[in-house]
């Protein structure tokens, strides 16, 4: 089912529907073909632009148990075996070692690594020993800034902790999303509170570098009291960083196979005003606390310190190298991803080859189009920078959206900065895609 204009009341506009709201990258993924993978390969077979960071992604894709509202490549039951994770790691050292060998990345070592999931502290402590130490083999981490590393509470046993920090995690996240049991339980998570508290206390006593948290406004259940409560409490521990999403309900989920089933076009979550009104509040209280908010998402203690040095390299075009199934990369301007199934993705990899399964070549003014769109999403652009890069003047490149946003009061434009209000920042996925060419407008976004 695909809600359209005309299913949609003024009453219910600004309800939770189906679809994807958080942009993550632009050409939108349904663009990308089969096709556009030969231009990654092509991409691969070349030097680098001299000058281009380089960093890493990997996806470990095994959970306890799929959330009602994850939409992402996981593997739970029987295919997340230890024997089946053992097989994935040694896979995926495999396919390392082959992409070391190429052009384009022999040689090269990251300024960042990135462990996603799925859930990476799904994996033994074996497991994970195995796998950065093998990395490390074919792609030296001597040179690398930061090294995250997503979390479930519940995996987390203190000799797992120990061995992250001893393996150099620089960053854990913490996927807390919600401090009440019930809501946890209702919205398919595996951990309750109490893992939460016990996986936190550890990190602590271990001296972990960076601990970020993460929180969802809007999940099943949920309500203003209680979300004022998970801002509370998150205050409380003091993380280094705390990241807030708001949820989005895509195709491919639990809730939304259920909203299908019953008829329904609105999803059984909080609507996008409740939404924005809830992190307009965690981001009130966490600046009170001495937070500084860096993007739409995302409030840090001390950023001077405590960088996502991801997000800034990634958002600026640095190559990425994408290791595991149904991973997205990008390399000279060209988008790629792996084959989105364990099975093709393993056996192209045993055969020696390379498994990207689609991509797509950027034009110029896709590659500023994706900047600009990326970086707006911190929340201020100094228009310099992109006269600088693509010799282009924003102001003038995309006079029209930023008109209107402006006289929306989403954001302004002065002294060569343009800037986002609150009610824009809270709001910039959707803000985001007036700046899209025509042909990408209105399109399913994955």
């Amino acid at each position: 089912m695909t809600v359209s204009v005309e299913e949609l009341t003024p009453e219910n506009q600004s309800k939770t529907t189906v679809g994807n709201y958080f942009v993550g990258n632009y050409p939108p993924f349904s663009f990308w073909t089969a096709e556009g993978a030969q231009p990654a390969r092509a991409a691969i077979a070349q030097p680098p632009v001299e000058g281009t960071p380089f960093g890493i992604y990997l996806h470990l894709p095994f959970c306890r148990r799929r959330c009602h509202f994850c939409y992402f490549r996981v593997y739970t039951g029987k295919d997340a075996r230890h024997d089946r994770v053992t097989e994935y790691v040694n896979v995926i050292l495999k396919e390392a070692e082959l992409y070391s060998q190429t052009p384009l990345l022999a040689g090269r070592k990251p300024r960042y690594v990135y462990f996603g999931g799925g859930t990476p502290s799904f994996l033994s402590v074996d497991q994970l020993t195995q796998l950065f130490t093998g990395l490390r083999k074919h792609f030296p981490w001597d040179e690398t800034e930061e090294i995250a590393f997503e979390s479930e509470p519940g995996t987390l046993t203190d000799e797992k902790l120990h061995a992250l920090h001893d393996l150099g995690v620089t960053r854990l996240s913490l996927g807390v999303e919600n401090f009440d049991d019930e809501i946890l339980r209702s919205n398919g998570r595996a951990h309750l509170s109490k893992e939460i508290y016990r996986a936190y206390e550890v990190c602590r006593q271990i001296g972990m570098k960076q601990i970020n948290i993460d929180l969802i406004a809007g999940m099943v259940n949920e309500t203003e009291a209680n979300w004022k409560e998970c801002v509370r409490k998150v205050i409380e521990m003091a993380p280094e960083c705390v990241t807030i999403y708001q949820l989005e309900v895509p195709f491919n989920t639990k809730i939304y196979k259920e909203m299908r089933e019953q008829g329904e076009i609105v999803a059984p979550v909080a609507d996008w005003p409740t939404k924005r009104a809830w992190v307009d509040y965690a981001f009130s209280e966490l600046e009170a606390a001495g937070y500084t908010i860096t993007s739409g998402y995302t409030a840090i203690r001390n950023p001077s310190v405590n960088r996502f040095q991801y997000r800034e390299y990634l958002w600026r075009g640095a190559d990425m190298l994408a290791l595991g199934v149904a991973s997205f990369g990008h390399f000279r301007g060209v988008h790629y991803q792996n084959e989105k199934d364990n099975g093709p993705y393993i056996d192209r990899i045993q055969r020696g080859e390379l498994p990207i399964a689609r991509g797509m070549a950027l034009t110029d003014d896709d590659r500023l189009i994706r900047e600009f769109i990326l970086l707006m999403k911190l929340g201020r652009i100094d228009a310099s920078y992109f006269q600088n890069k693509f010799g282009v003047d924003v102001f003038t490149r995309f006079a029209e959206p930023l008109a209107r946003h402006a006289a929306d009061g989403y954001l302004t434009c002065d002294d060569g900065f343009i800037t986002l209000t609150r009610p824009g920042l809270l709001r910039v996925d959707e803000l985001l895609h007036a700046f899209f060419r025509p042909e990408h407008r209105g399109a399913r976004y994955t």
